[in-house]
């Protein structure tokens, strides 16, 4: 059984989804692993690095996807990778359905069976493979950092004989794994911080990190099933933006980072709220890429509005490639173990398995 894994655009995408710790890993359930030369050169892995672990390490690209039972990537393979494929062959990474189903359903035509982490459901179980969890985890450590370094002022209160500094006030829209690592981020380095988010479940973590939350009276708990944020009702939209249009004329810095799966982002920090925040306040967007949580938010650009500068990227994690890699090898790793039969050497579709079902792009 061969699994293999060729280079992404790196203008799009840094990330690896080997990395040589896994090779070993692989190869001792069963795997032959396949690389592409310089597979991992950008990150600091040399070839040699792979080799030694047990990888075999490939020149030719076409040879190398023609001969794999299952591809695995982060994001969709270019149309000329593609055009290397062949009938039964497994795909296994980060495609977006919402974003590319046309490529998509053109693969499966090809009798391709194509797996999509992201659509992993949210049981213990699979706690191990969450790629969105392991890399929004620092997509929100790394937006903080992004936006201090971009503030003017200093972050914690400092005290001198001249006077006291105060602490920057920041807020984050949205408390799931990335807001939630951003909240305990900023806090950390001396901010105050404050959250909010339609999930009122949510509350006693942001408290439990440092941050003051944020609520209106009367709010329900938005949250579906797999623990996801939904929308709210047209009056309650209405309480909780009264509320933040008024936080926000106080705060420094804010990190947006609500989404909710499979559609557009909601316009949270609408124009008018932006016009009375402070000159020199930061917005950074998390959610950019899906549209965005602010009226202006586009990707990979800073948007300058009455002073405020708002930010927003296709990828953040590509500042942070080989720390990502490393968590998402792993995440991989145990969802192909996840459909291996080791004892008959073989893979298992099975969709009894909720794993496997949810994952299994149709």
């Amino acid at each position: 059984m061969k699994i293999v894994s060729v280079a992404e655009d790196l203008n799009i995408e840094k990330r690896i989804a080997i990395t040589p710790d896994l090779v070993k890993k692989y190869t001792s359930s069963g795997f032959e692993v396949g690389l592409a030369q310089n597979y991992g050169k950008h990150l600091g892995f040399t070839d040699e690095d792979f080799i030694k672990n047990g990888a075999n390490i490939e020149k030719d690209e076409k040879i190398l996807i023609s001969s794999a039972d299952i591809i695995i990537q982060h994001g969709l393979l270019s149309d000329e990778k593609i055009s290397y494929l062949k009938e039964n062959q497994i795909l296994i990474g980060v495609f977006n359905p919402f974003l590319n189903q046309e490529k998509l359903n053109n693969l499966n035509k090809m009798n391709l069976k194509i797996f999509s982490l992201e659509l992993l459901p949210r049981i213990t179980r699979a706690q191990s493979m969450d790629i969105l969890s392991s890399q929004a985890n620092l997509a929100g450590y790394k937006a903080v950092i992004e936006s201090f370094a971009k503030f003017e002022k200093a972050i914690p209160m400092m005290m001198t004989a001249a006077g006291t500094i105060p602490a920057a006030k920041v807020l984050v829209v949205g408390a799931g794994v990335a807001g939630l690592q951003a909240i305990a981020t900023a806090k950390r380095m001396g901010a105050m911080v404050f959250a909010t988010d339609v999930r009122i479940a949510s509350k006693e973590q942001v408290e439990s990190l440092g941050g003051k939350f944020l609520t209106v009276e009367g709010s329900e708990n938005l949250e579906t099933e797999g623990g996801y944020a939904k929308e709210a009702t047209d009056d309650l939209k209405k309480k909780q933006e009264e509320l933040l249009a008024e936080t926000l004329k106080k705060i420094d810095i804010v990190i947006c980072t609500a989404l909710i799966p499979g559609k557009k982002a909601p316009v949270i920090i609408k124009e008018s709220m932006i016009e009375k925040m402070q000159t020199g306040s930061i917005i950074y967007d998390l959610a950019a890429i899906q549209g965005g949580n602010t009226a202006f938010s586009e990707v990979d650009k800073i948007i300058n509005k009455n002073g405020v500068q708002i930010m927003g990227e296709k990828n953040i994690l590509n500042k942070l490639p080989t720390s990502a890699s490393n968590l998402y090898a792993k995440n991989v790793f145990n969802f192909v173990l996840n459909l291996y039969d080791k004892d008959n050497k073989k893979i298992n579709i099975n969709l009894e398995d909720e794993i496997i079902e949810k994952t299994l792009i149709k």
